[in-house]
């Protein structure tokens, strides 16, 4: 193989030292479990999805107690639970998650085998995301972090930790692995690759993931990856390999691949009948089952066969105790999974500054304008240097955020002040940035990460999303505070690439805060409170507010932080209720001069603020909703659905919306300013409103 492929079988070599009765004793338990669940937690259909790890195992269970490390995080798959054995997973809380019971990883809410398990003080399994590939770019940020907390932060623990991935063949074909090995190799992270290719992904052969099915070859000449490839159901050759490649990503700090060849004995899920391999394939794959290879192995050279038996029999004794201690966890008050969407007062266990102690300095919203009027970027750029040099442990990054200043200008000068380590350029690849954003902020770090435009957040669709639901999906065992920063909207012109609003997309994704500021002292007191939170947030710049003359404003204090939720009153009136945001917000003021109309800058949409549009519209007895957006299932569908429902008796009129057509972006002016919401169509609306 290439040169920097290592197969090691070091025949003449000590062996390397392993405590192989811990090996039997995991891979023993690992194994009743699985036999468990298949004749008898499934047909009984106490357990709903069942992956079995036959033949995945004694690999996994060497490479977990490897990982003895202060902060080492490992993040997995479906196939991963021998690995949590040996991390020291209570199987109780394995077999209670399997049956979706209280307690264990999420109290019932996700799938058994998307596990988590927080350790502060020793090896932390990431939380498991459910769509294959997305473990990489966490994993990739988590190392990233490492580094952070060693170099810049001094920390001497984090220096000798690593991070390690767990993927399958099929996982090397997705986006979330390319993109973590060019981070990883880049940045030089401490960062293991594990790739257990066991032939198949469900049906799919790995011929279709990767030219001849083996990524260690392929990946031969990558520069600035180790790699270790071999056997992993021969126990002295699996257990070398593993030592090997961690020791090289501890030691080295640089990363490394391993991958180790296993059979998947069973088929993907217990649902999966294996038809799709022929009869030759099953018993091949039977003949190189580890457990038999462990035993030769370990019998009667290293213990005796009544100590095999005793540890086998052991470990079905203790499989049946878990059995019965997780039968009798009750299945938690249904009621409760409306709990830890956000934070709700009670700490995460992991994730963010705050499980580490730290207290966000105190805030006002009570403005004290000083100063000449700034701009939105001036401002946001004055509040990011501010909080950077308040927080040792923020981040900003992203593409062109750094010597650049970002394509808006909104980060010039920062990277110059507080250095490349704590603000940076990243990889041109949106699913890497959140996700490595994911895996800082798990990590104890503030990521603050900009997407350059609202569409390019597209690929990042997955990362969004499952950083969104960590804090419910772990029942508050892991939480992802993050800031991500985003210009939205049209500015001289528009296009479908650069222009596009689609705030609907995060408000529908539970677990984000969306703020939509249109101007610069409201942009300073959400940025400032959503980087003291302790909640992911979308913030939201409009980029023709970004240096518009109306969106300017003094500054507003250092200590100045606006609460999520609360809607400001922008022009007061009794004829209607305008409803707007972000870069509607002038036009709407500029439309209803003159006349009686309440308008209405909501400022935050989630959470947004029902309550003052409701008491509006009590007033006014009339509601018009006005966005950039589509309006289809835009978000002005979601408010007139609130006022129709709880306002319908104060109604004089129907609520109204005016809106983009359903269509992208257009490009040429005239045809945006036809398509966007313009003072006079916003004018003409709210007098035929007044005049029904």
């Amino acid at each position: 193989m290439a040169g920097n492929t290592a197969r090691i079988m070091r025949r003449n070599a000590p062996e390397v030292a392993v405590d192989w009765q811990a090996v039997l004793r995991h891979m023993a338990l690992s194994r009743a479990l699985d036999a468990m669940e298949e004749t008898r937690l499934v047909p009984e259909k106490k357990v709903l999805y069942q992956f079995s790890a036959r033949g995945h195992d004694m690999a996994q269970i060497l490479l977990g107690l490897r990982l003895d490390g202060r902060h080492d995080a490992v993040c997995g798959y479906y196939r991963s639970r021998p690995l949590l054995l040996s991390l020291g997973v209570d199987p109780e809380d394995a077999l209670g998650s399997a049956m979706g019971r209280a307690g264990g990883y999420s109290d019932g809410r996700d799938i058994g085998v998307v596990f988590n398990h927080p350790n502060p003080n020793g090896a932390t399994a990431l939380p498991m995301c459910g769509g294959v590939g997305a473990q990489y770019t966490p994993t990739a940020g988590w190392a990233q972090a490492l580094e952070f907390h060693a170099r810049v932060l001094g920390s001497a623990e984090h220096g000798s930790s690593i991070a390690v991935v767990l993927g399958g063949d099929g996982s090397v074909a997705s986006n979330g692995f390319w993109s973590a090995l060019t981070m990883a190799t880049t940045q030089r992270l401490p960062m293991l690759l594990y790739i257990e290719d066991n032939g198949f992904g469900i049906s799919v052969a790995s011929t279709m993931q990767t030219p001849g099915g083996n990524i260690a070859a392929n990946l031969g000449s990558w520069q600035g990856l180790k790699i270790f490839a071999g056997d992993g159901t021969d126990p002295a050759e699996a257990a070398q390999l593993t030592a090997d490649a961690v020791a090289y990503v501890r030691e080295e700090r640089a990363p490394a691949m391993l991958r180790l060849t296993v059979p998947r004995l069973q088929g993907h899920s217990f649902q999966d009948t294996q038809a799709y391999k022929s009869e030759k394939l099953v018993q091949a794959e039977r003949a190189r089952d580890p457990w038999d290879k462990l035993k030769a192995f370990l019998v009667p050279s290293r213990m005796t066969a009544a100590e095999w038996e005793a540890a086998v029999q052991t470990a079905a004794e203790t499989a049946e105790a878990a059995r019965l201690a997780a039968e009798a966890r009750p299945v938690a008050e249904p009621t409760t999974v409306l709990r830890h969407v956000f934070d709700d007062g009670e700490m995460q266990q992991m994730g963010g500054l705050r499980p580490a102690g730290w207290e966000p300095p105190p805030m006002s919203d009570t403005p004290r304008p000083e100063g000449q009027r700034l701009n939105m970027v001036t401002a946001i750029r004055r509040v990011l240097e501010q909080e950077l040099a308040s927080n040792p442990r923020m981040v900003v990054f992203g593409e062109d955020v750094g010597p650049k200043g970002g394509v808006h200008a909104v980060t010039l000068g920062l990277q110059d002040k507080f250095g490349g380590e704590r603000v940076f350029d990243t990889s041109l690849s949106e699913e890497g940035i959140i996700g490595r954003a994911v895996g800082m902020a798990l990590a104890g770090l503030l990521p603050v990460p900009e997407i350059q435009f609202r569409k390019y957040a597209e690929p990042a669709t997955e990362q969004l999303n499952d950083c969104g639901s960590m804090r419910w999906r772990t029942n508050n065992r892991f939480a992802a505070p993050m800031v991500v920063r985003m210009p939205v909207g049209f500015l001289k012109c528009g296009d479908p690439w650069h222009s596009q609003t689609n705030e609907v997309a995060f408000i529908h994704s539970p677990g984000w805060k969306v703020a939509a500021p249109s101007n610069a002292e409201d942009a300073v007191g959400l940025l400032r409170s959503a980087l003291r939170g302790n909640d992911p947030v979308i913030f939201l710049e409009h980029r023709a507010m970004l240096d518009h003359p109306w969106a300017r404003r003094p500054w507003p204090g250092d200590d100045y932080g606006l609460p999520f939720g609360k809607a400001r009153l922008v022009a007061e009136g009794r004829g209607a209720t305008l409803v707007t945001w972000g870069g509607m917000v002038d036009r709407c003021l500029e439309a209803a001069n003159g006349l009686s109309v309440d308008v209405i800058d909501l400022r935050t949409l989630m959470p947004w603020d029902r309550a003052a549009v409701l008491a509006s519209v009590a007033r006014t007895h009339r509601c018009l909703i006005v966005h950039e957006d589509l309006q289809t299932a835009g978000f002005g569908a979601e408010i007139a659905a609130v006022v129709a429902s709880e306002a319908f008796t104060a109604l004089d009129a129907p609520v109204e919306r005016l809106t983009m057509p359903n269509i992208p972006s257009p490009h040429n002016p005239a045809f945006l300013n036809w398509a966007v919401p313009s003072v006079a169509a916003i004018r003409a609306k709210l007098e035929d409103l007044m005049g029904f």
